[in-house]
């Protein structure tokens, strides 16, 4: 190969390892997920959509509850309980007693952003049927409701990879390029 054309060639192949492709998105059905490590969840807060995501672009899809799009005062503060758009990562897990905020067994997967802790997380909640059979899910109080069967992926997947990065989003095309670029 000529100096001229190897140059190219290896220029050409760094920048094709430097910027990798977005993988192809493929739902699968969550009988067939098993969790994997640097798994990504994605929030849509547009549609009320949730998304855990393997590297390779394999994903589940599920529905959420997020925050009422309102101002509220609860828990001895006042804020706009919209769930807040960002990337978050859930680093610590509790065990909540209010068993009807946060469902029969309590969990609560906290988010903490770039400052470090938040009031917001993760959680399932007692009355999940009755909420999640609602048109509007904007119905917490910021926090990501998910259903109960969610939520042992999520805390599965939290105990294998000890944090779970997430990104809130209103409005997700393509939920592999919104969770790992």
């Amino acid at each position: 190969m000529p100096p001229l054309t190897s140059a190219l060639a290896s220029v050409l192949l760094l920048a094709a390892s430097t910027f990798s492709a977005v993988p192809a998105a493929l739902e699968i059905p969550l009988s067939a997920w098993e969790p994997e490590d640097g798994d990504n969840l994605v929030i849509d807060t547009e549609g009320n959509e949730g998304y855990l995501l393997h590297a390779d672009g394999r994903y589940i899809r599920f529905p959420v509850i997020t925050g009422q799009t309102r101002v509220v005062s609860y828990i001895g503060l006042v804020y706009d309980a919209t769930t807040p758009a960002g990337t978050f990562a859930v680093r610590s897990r509790h065990v909540k007693g209010d068993r009807i905020t946060y469902g029969p067994t309590g969990r609560f997967l906290r988010l903490y952003d770039a400052k470090g802790f938040t009031h917001y997380g993760i959680h399932e909640h007692a009355a999940e049927d009755v909420m999640f059979a609602r048109k509007d899910r904007f119905q917490s109080m910021g926090c990501v409701i998910v259903p109960r069967e969610m939520m042992d992926i999520l805390d599965e997947t939290y105990s294998r990879n000890g944090a779970i990065r997430v990104v809130t989003q209103y409005g997700v095309g393509n939920p592999v390029a919104a969770a790992f670029y």
